[in-house]
């Protein structure tokens, strides 16, 4: 009796766990579709509520350099279920990836919004480019129909990469950019970045995170000065009260091995402030921040990133209102103790309906890219 006790115990127990667990869909799988491998998740959600989900699509491989898409996939159900794959940008044999979408959703041209996807090309490897071998370029195709169709590619790299200063590898953020809603830049596009200056140098303190913007929709582009920060890589940005802005970036140097924050009052044209969070450890991997309201008149923010010093794994959501200042609630979204490889990786967080945040996220050492919800007010 006893035994039957405890064992009942369990399966209710195990029940409950089960229950209380999010669901992780399936977008992109390796190997099916086309692609070997899928990596560098984007996600954005258009005013019918319909998900975009963006990724590279790796066809002979999970190099980060070779044959890459950008790929597409959408959802008209809260990420239920997803549609058939969409090759949005092929660049022949050579490398297009490092996706960034934004919703604009303040051209009076285009009432009902107009969607950019910023990417970049390659034509070798980022090890050949930082040498000088070599070319990485910035471009932007836009929709005004959710997608469905594209306009013709527009190259940038000239308003966006200084020539004179010698800045070779170019890296969009990667994840989603942003447009700022209200305030004294209002309407200003910002896609977070990353480059390397000159020769390779030690620890990787060639590389510096920067932002490029738009104020006019796409007309012209400007760019930000670089976050005085050596080794600042891979970035994340949004928007805080009082006009500023908020860069958070992956420290290639690993040392530190947590994320270094940037603060701007003009939008991201010059940085006031600049530390590293160590309420935020990394492993030297990319992150996504995210605005998701407004409370007490300050901005209410959300990151993710693989919360682990040591590999990539245990990916972890977290929420502040105190736009950065604290982090009064996480939730684990990912994490295994049974393997030593990569377990979660990059992700990219999408605001939903009612307090909800959905995470778009690379699982089991980068062999399929998952979907989740979580709600922020549990």
């Amino acid at each position: 009796m006893r035994l039957s006790k405890l064992l009942l115990s369990f399966v209710g127990s195990l029940f409950f766990l089960l229950s209380k667990s999010q669901v992780q869909t399936p977008v992109f799988i390796s190997g099916t579709e086309g692609h070997a491998s899928y990596r560098i998740p984007a996600i954005v959600k258009m005013p019918n509520q319909t998900l975009l989900a963006f990724a590279e699509g790796r066809v002979k491989g999970s190099n980060d350099f070779g044959d890459i898409n950008i790929v597409l996939k959408r959802s008209e159900d809260n990420g239920k279920t997803w549609s058939f794959i969409q090759t949005i940008v092929d660049y022949g044999n050579l490398q297009a990836g490092n996706c960034a979408p934004v919703l604009d959703n303040l051209d009076p041209r285009y009432p009902n919004g107009r969607l950019f996807l910023f990417y970049n090309t390659g034509n070798q490897s980022e090890w050949d480019i930082r040498k000088g071998k070599g070319q990485r370029e910035v471009w932007y195709i836009s929709s005004v129909d959710g997608g469905m169709t594209w306009s013709l590619p527009s190259n940038i790299t000239s308003q966006v990469k200084p020539v004179e200063k010698d800045w070779r590898t170019y890296a969009n953020t990667p994840g989603h950019a942003f447009q700022i809603p209200e305030g004294k830049y209002k309407g200003r596009i910002i896609v977070p970045a990353n480059h390397s200056e000159g020769e390779p140098k030690n620890n990787y303190t060639d590389y510096y995170a920067h932002v490029f913007y738009t104020d006019d929709h796409g007309d012209h582009f400007k760019i930000g000065e670089k976050l005085p920060f050596a080794g600042s890589n891979e970035a994340t940005a949004t928007y805080l009260s009082n006009d500023r802005i908020m860069i958070n970036t992956r420290n290639q140097m690993g040392n530190p091995r947590a994320r270094i924050i940037g603060l701007s009052k003009d939008g991201g044209q010059h940085w006031d402030s600049i530390f590293v969070d160590n309420q935020l450890p990394d492993p030297v991997c990319e992150g996504t921040l995210l605005t998701v309201g407004i409370k007490n008149k300050k901005s209410e923010l959300a990151f993710c990133n693989p919360a682990n010093t040591q590999q990539r794994n245990n990916l972890t959501l977290r929420l502040s209102n105190t736009e950065g200042a604290s982090w009064n609630k996480s939730w684990t979204i990912d994490s295994t103790q049974d393997v030593k490889s990569d377990y979660t990786a990059y992700s990219d967080i999408v605001l939903m309906k009612k307090n909800k945040v959905g995470i778009l996220y690379e699982k089991d050492n980068y062999k399929r890219i998952v979907f989740t919800i979580i709600n922020l007010r549990k």
